[in-house]
């Protein structure tokens, strides 16, 4: 069944010959979600645009990418009792507008724009790190 879902779906002709590297960065990314609680967006973003995807694209697909990751570390820190599921929630309710809103911006800023307010994010993320070292 799986076999016959993948068929179907459309393919980058630009990454159809790297599907190894494509998992490759998977395990990366996965072990990023689960090690620091990011990795779509820190590592799958960047991967896929090496690997030929345009910028919203990478970063659509960076978010496809989140769900599954995500739902496997939640599944290992929810059983291992890391899990804060009061403030949890109430995060929660604000990343759907959030979310929502994110995703229709995407497609209407340039490429450009889009890698700038990622670097600052990225950036802001790697100061506060700093500083809280």
């Amino acid at each position: 069944m799986a076999k016959k879902l993948f068929a179907s779906l459309p393919e980058n002709e630009n990454i159809k010959k790297k599907k190894g590297v494509l998992s490759i960065a998977g395990v990366i990314t996965g072990f990023g979600n689960g090690m620091f609680g990011s990795g779509g967006g820190l590592i799958a973003v960047p991967a896929l645009e090496k690997l030929g995807l345009d910028v919203p694209s990478a970063h659509a697909s960076a978010i496809a990418v989140i769900l599954p990751l995500s739902i496997a570390s939640t599944a290992v820190y929810a059983f291992g009792g890391a899990m804060d599921w009061k403030n949890t929630l109430y995060v929660c309710l604000g990343t759907i507008p959030g979310g929502f809103i994110g995703a229709k911006l995407l497609g209407k800023l340039s490429s450009v724009w889009i890698n700038r307010a990622f670097c600052a994010c990225m950036l802001f993320a790697a100061y506060r790190l700093w500083i809280a070292g």
